[in-house]
């Protein structure tokens, strides 16, 4: 398959599975990777999600040009009717954690943008190299690097294609955690259980907050923050944490 999901104790691991074309997506992966991330948003079984690529060379180096049909109407057509799929919807409140083993170029890169969390290994790259090929980074690349690194940086990266490597990447904040490629997975797994293991209502309400709140005036945000906290506040999880806590053993948490 040319993206495999396998779902593990409410993980969703998603791998981008063809190294011999550096993960890049042709029209059946892309296919794939539209439903599975529909599986990931609708299955209460899923609590988070971590989307890697196989092997250590590549996570994701945007759309196979070799094995993408010309298109048979107009762009805005096609565009109106479908949006991006391949992207994590954006009203996907199921945390994602991108693990990125190598390059992750143009459209590789905007779909780890589009996660919440970016961890890479040391031998990463990251480039949206659209300029040099006369197109544009077309899965909101534009607007997402911007706002997760510094902005002279994410101009730089833009308008001159150039990549950076990991640590570069790292001091800017466009990703969290540097490791060796032999460490990436165990690192991903890791944070997937941490989140996994938390009540899966205020997961995704933490997400929801956070994400619609960097739009909104600070007190709007507060508000905001403060209804999702009400909300919360009966559920039938919230009394399983205070009971476990009270009982001092780890809590069981249902989703509801």
């Amino acid at each position: 398959m040319p993206v495999d999901l396998q779902v593990t104790n409410h993980v969703a691991y998603v791998t981008l599975n063809r190294p011999e074309a550096m993960n890049s997506l042709d029209p059946e992966s892309t296919a794939s990777l539209t439903e599975i991330w529909e599986r990931v948003r609708t299955d209460p079984d899923i609590r988070v999600a971590v989307l890697t690529g196989a092997g250590e060379k590549s996570f994701c180096t945007g759309t196979d040009m070799k094995k993408s049909p010309p298109p048979t109407e107009c762009m805005a057509a096609t565009y109106l009717r479908e949006g991006q799929p391949i992207v994590p919807h954006m009203k996907m409140w199921k945390p994602i954690i991108a693990a990125i083993n190598g390059f992750a170029i143009g459209g590789g890169l905007e779909i780890a943008l589009a996660c919440d969390m970016r961890i890479a290994s040391s031998n990463a790259k990251f480039g949206l190299t659209e300029v040099k090929v006369a197109s544009l980074a077309g899965l909101n690349g534009t607007q997402l690097l911007p706002r997760v690194m510094p902005q002279a940086v994410a101009m730089k990266m833009l308008l001159t294609g150039e990549m950076i490597g990991a640590e570069e990447a790292l001091r800017y904040g466009l990703v969290s955690d540097v490791v060796e490629p032999g460490q990436l997975l165990d690192l991903a797994r890791s944070y997937a259980e941490k989140i996994a293991s938390a009540a899966p209502l205020s997961v995704q309400a933490a997400k929801q907050a956070a994400v619609l709140g960097q739009d909104m005036p600070l007190e709007h945000g507060i508000l905001f923050s403060h209804m999702l906290w009400g909300v919360l506040r009966d559920t039938e999880d919230r009394k399983e944490g205070f009971t476990a806590f009270a009982e001092k053993r780890p809590p069981v948490f249902r989703g509801a």
